[in-house]
């Protein structure tokens, strides 16, 4: 089954919107490619060190979920031409620049992610 490559992917995210926030840190993607959904999420990882599901979430519909509450009930939407933020609990980051990698489980092509390197700036 063919997935997607990351390259394309990559475009999700929306430079320069990780940053630390009091509770820890967050990035924004905003979907240009099409509408789509993902069944599952995978594990976000941030310098190859994986983040905690249930420390991962985003805003949608009114409430926050967590990545390990999406199900095929509860999806992670992504609406075309639409933002969403995604939220880290914890730790912030150091200033200077991060790789992330974030990935989902699609219908229709299985597990699919991507990464992205960007800078948290300083005060």
């Amino acid at each position: 089954m063919p997935g997607v490559p990351a390259f394309i992917l990559r475009r999700l995210y929306v430079k320069g919107s990780l940053q630390n926030t009091g509770s820890g840190w967050s990035f924004t993607l905003k979907n240009s490619l099409g509408s789509g959904y993902a069944k599952g999420m995978l594990p976000l990882r941030v310098d190859d060190q994986e983040v905690a599901m249930t420390a991962s979430s985003f805003h949608q519909d009114g409430q926050d979920i967590t990545f390990d509450n999406v199900t095929d009930q509860t999806t992670f939407g992504l609406k075309m031409n639409r933002s969403i933020a995604i939220t880290i609990n914890g730790a912030q980051l150091a200033h200077g620049p991060h790789k992330v990698w974030m990935g989902f489980i699609v219908p229709g092509f299985g597990k699919i992610g991507f990464d992205f390197t960007d800078e948290v700036k300083g005060d």
